[in-house]
């Protein structure tokens, strides 16, 4: 047989069961409001939003929290972040694909010229042997000027021993320069 328990016993027992039920319901309401300062917080800088998040979760307690996950922007300001640097580095890397300037193809870094449309894509250094792009009027490798630069934007240029020897050729091993009077001699 059981013994019997008196009833004030009972009263205290739910007393005290109520007590920790309430702390319970106590915590868990204040867990879930930092909870939901710190989510709201990762998701918007919105001082408006964030606020109005924390209030509805305050008086609505778990249906408030249920609408605010409902509600609340579906990625963090850090996921956002990454995905717009994903996006510009993919944008990016499509700009870095090399194009004919004659017909828009696809061209490799390493062709002269176009095997579509034959337009001239780079120049070769006579001195060195690497490729120049069309507007340089020095080979940033060796330091020689391009042949048929003008003799005035060289003076400009300082030179390295190289070019130095490139450029200073004897008169005699130049070619005569062609004039409008001698072709039509010829």
């Amino acid at each position: 047989m059981l013994p019997q328990v008196p009833p004030e016993t009972w009263r205290t027992l739910a007393l005290v069961a109520t007590a920790w039920a309430a702390a319970f319901v106590a915590a868990l309401w204040v867990g879930v409001l930092v909870w939901t300062w710190r989510d709201v917080r990762r998701r918007t800088r919105d001082p408006l939003l964030r606020i109005l998040a924390v209030l509805l979760v305050l008086v609505l307690f778990l249906p408030g929290v249920v609408v605010y996950r409902l509600l609340r922007p579906p990625l963090t300001l850090e996921e956002e972040y990454r995905r717009a640097l994903e996006e510009e580095a993919l944008l990016q890397s499509l700009d870095e694909v090399r194009r004919c300037p004659g017909c828009a193809r696809r061209v490799e870094p390493d062709w002269i010229v176009c095997p579509h449309c034959h337009t001239t894509l780079r120049k070769v250094c006579h001195h060195c042997g690497r490729l120049l792009e069309l507007p340089w009027n020095l080979c940033p490798y060796c330091g020689t000027p391009v042949p048929g630069m003008r003799r005035e934007d060289l003076a400009d240029i300082p030179m390295t021993d190289a070019a130095a020897e490139a450029t200073s050729t004897p008169a005699e091993a130049q070619p005569p320069a062609s004039t409008p009077e001698t072709d039509e001699a010829a």
